[in-house]
């Protein structure tokens, strides 16, 4: 029969027209609440950085040559003013010879000149020798005075240069990095070849850390932190901001700004250069009003019913939620004041009272059957 109805409106084009040829009806919706709750809400700020000694020292080499040992390897512990390499000194005991002779030179010439000068001083008076003879001798010796004195300077030079074949540690501590190998060349040019890196003290670390703009605000001084490494996924490590630094990094557009934690490591688990994931502690409320946040995320369906009209336009600290009436399928619209968040929950500082029932999502419930009757099986 309802078959035979059916053909009967669309062949007549009686489907608006006639009770119970396809009648729209109106969507009904099943909708899923959450209750506001009391608890406590801690905010964090991500970022990632890398972990590196507080104090970390290049050490180089000012002159030029081959690399005739090495007494420091990776991970070796140095003392300050321990040898930890030599450059071949051959070429700089050359040299310092070579100016230990023209400073011997010089020297014999200044001494005979001094005595050129004694012997005029004695003729002159006896016009055996002129107040020019005199003058001259004076000048003389003034300039072989002057020769000593760029001989003595080459001298100490070349004793200098020696002395940097011996390569010392500048600072305590342990090498993290060695970049020559024994045998090797290092020209000391243009600027000073790196042969170790020194890390000061590995038991006490920092973090640099990228915080990008929209979060540095939030960021202070003396905020704890919590980070974890690759290395140690299922630890979790700690430290303190120390310093938020001012100068901007662009990096692809994107601005951040250099976070400074300070981090205790006794057990030396922590290596530089290791990348930290952070997690900055900067708000904590304790037994506050909280709604997760789909709560004041949800969009109602076209279609849904409202107690009274949503409105039009929100003020920037305004968030709006919706409540569930008694029925099951009206909403009413409640503009509240959100507080912190842990990307998770919020707080609700004005709007919403403990156990009110927030909608999260919503369902279209499944439509009648043609002519008003259930589905069809």
């Amino acid at each position: 029969m309802k078959r035979s109805l059916l053909i009967l409106c669309l062949a007549l084009g009686l489907g608006v027209l006639m009770p119970g040829c396809g009648q729209n009806t109106p969507t009904t919706f099943k909708y899923d609440t959450t209750p506001v709750l009391r608890g406590d809400i801690v905010q964090y700020v991500a970022a990632t950085g890398l972990l590196s000694a507080v104090v970390s020292v290049d050490v180089g080499s000012q002159v030029s040559g081959k690399i005739s040992a090495l007494y420091a390897d990776f991970n070796s512990p140095v003392k300050k003013g321990q040898l930890v390499a030599e450059i071949d000194p051959s070429t700089y005991l050359a040299a310092k010879r070579q100016a230990e002779g023209d400073l011997a030179s010089a020297q014999a010439d200044a001494t005979l000149k001094r005595q050129n000068l004694e012997r005029k001083k004695i003729l002159v008076p006896q016009r055996a020798a002129t107040e020019l003879d005199l003058d001259q001798a004076v000048a003389e010796l003034a300039q072989a005075e002057a020769a000593v004195s760029i001989k003595q300077a080459a001298l100490e030079k070349a004793q200098v240069d020696l002395s940097y074949c011996k390569i010392t540690a500048p600072v305590d501590g342990i090498v993290i990095s060695r970049k020559v190998d024994a045998g090797q060349t290092v020209a000391a040019v243009m600027t000073t070849p790196v042969l170790f890196t020194i890390a000061q003290d590995i038991t006490k670390m920092h973090i640099i850390a990228s915080v990008s703009e929209a979060d540095i605000g939030q960021v202070k001084d003396k905020q704890t932190v919590d980070f974890y490494v690759d290395a140690f996924p299922d630890e979790v490590f700690h430290g303190s901001v120390v310093q938020v630094r001012k100068a901007p990094t662009t990096t692809q557009n994107v601005v951040t700004y250099e976070t400074v934690i300070d981090v205790d490591n006794p057990e030396q688990k922590l290596f530089p250069g290791m990348t930290a994931n952070v997690s900055i502690l900067v708000a904590e409320r304790k037994n506050v009003t909280k709604v997760p946040n789909t709560g004041l995320r949800f969009t109602p369906p076209d279609g849904a019913k409202f107690e009274h009209p949503v409105p039009p336009k929100l003020q920037r600290t305004q968030r709006l939620a919706f409540l569930l009436g008694a029925d099951g399928a009206t909403l009413t619209p409640v503009i509240v004041r959100a507080g912190i968040t842990d990307n998770v929950e919020s707080e609700i500082l004005e709007g919403l009272a403990e156990g009110a029932k927030v909608v999260i999502s919503s369902v279209a419930d499944k439509k009648p059957g043609m002519f008003g009757g259930p589905p069809s099986k």
